[in-house]
């Protein structure tokens, strides 16, 4: 005697077979198609770096004066854009430098009392005017590249600090207690514990004085600390549209892209399961 399924219960062991196939297949293209974000990452410095690049062809084919030719020169407007990356780049590790261990310090418990104090003296750089503060190092300092670095580092050094302190602030006090009940001494409990789950906040104030750093290091051309903002007065000065178009421009397109490298950084160098 044969047993024979039901009326309908074939056609729907079918449709659940054929859907986990699909579920299947699904999952396998999940795993080797890349996500839109993989795309984003790998698109996003290309379209940045190729616009300028577009915008330089432009300027190089264009009919220019004899002042705009000897400023627009490639070799000229990428020494400008190193000295500009460099000016970015040195004064962010001397942010970082500074305001990761001062920020780890203060959210001790017995550093709190100090903390008004020391965010109020780090807050005076963001309150001030830029170029107050620049005109003011130099005066005291003389003009040139590490007086702009000393400036960009008192402009800079207040988010990173913030979000340093905010990062450990928000750890859950369990968490702590947990580790320390385990046996762990205070620093392997801030090595282990809080400074893995306050490791997103850190990265976002990192980001944040990138791109603080990138649009402020322009204002060192005041002071002869070179970079793209020479571009900017120069254009000014001289009355040359295209020269000042260049500068900002190209500061805007570094911002940008100083951006992408600081979201991947935050991408890819927080813990896991975070």
């Amino acid at each position: 005697m044969s047993t024979q399924a039901p009326p309908g219960r074939a056609g729907t062991d079918e449709v659940a077979e054929q859907a986990v196939d699909d579920s299947t297949v699904a999952a396998r293209g999940s795993i080797h198609a890349p996500t839109p974000k993989a795309w984003r990452a790998v698109v996003e410095p290309l379209v940045i770096i190729g616009l300028g690049v577009l915008w330089m062809l432009y300027v190089t084919h264009a009919d220019l004066d004899s002042i705009s030719k000897r400023v627009l020169t490639v070799s000229y407007v990428w020494q400008k854009t190193w000295e500009h990356i460099q000016l970015t780049v040195v004064s962010t590790l001397i942010v970082l430098l500074i305001a990761i261990p001062l920020g780890i310090v203060l959210s001790r418990r017995w550093a709190r009392p100090a903390t008004p104090v020391v965010l109020a003296i780090a807050n005076i750089g963001q309150s001030a005017p830029a170029i107050g503060v620049v005109v003011l190092l130099a005066v005291i300092f003389g003009i040139g590249y590490w007086t702009a670095i000393v400036a960009l580092v008192a402009y800079g050094v207040l988010p990173a600090l913030r979000n340093t302190m905010v990062g450990l602030q928000q750890v859950d006090p369990t968490l702590i207690d947990a580790g320390r009940g385990i046996g762990m001494s205070a620093p392997k409990v801030l090595w282990r514990v809080e400074l893995p789950l306050a490791a997103p906040v850190i990265l976002a104030g990192t980001r944040t004085t990138l791109v603080l750093m990138v649009g402020t290091a322009s204002i060192a051309s005041f002071i002869s600390g070179g970079g793209l903002g020479d571009l900017v007065t120069t254009g000014v000065s001289t009355q040359r549209t295209l020269v000042l178009l260049t500068g900002c421009i190209l500061i805007a397109l570094l911002a940008l892209l100083v951006d992408w490298v600081g979201a991947m950084a935050t991408r890819f160098l927080s813990p896991r399961g975070l």
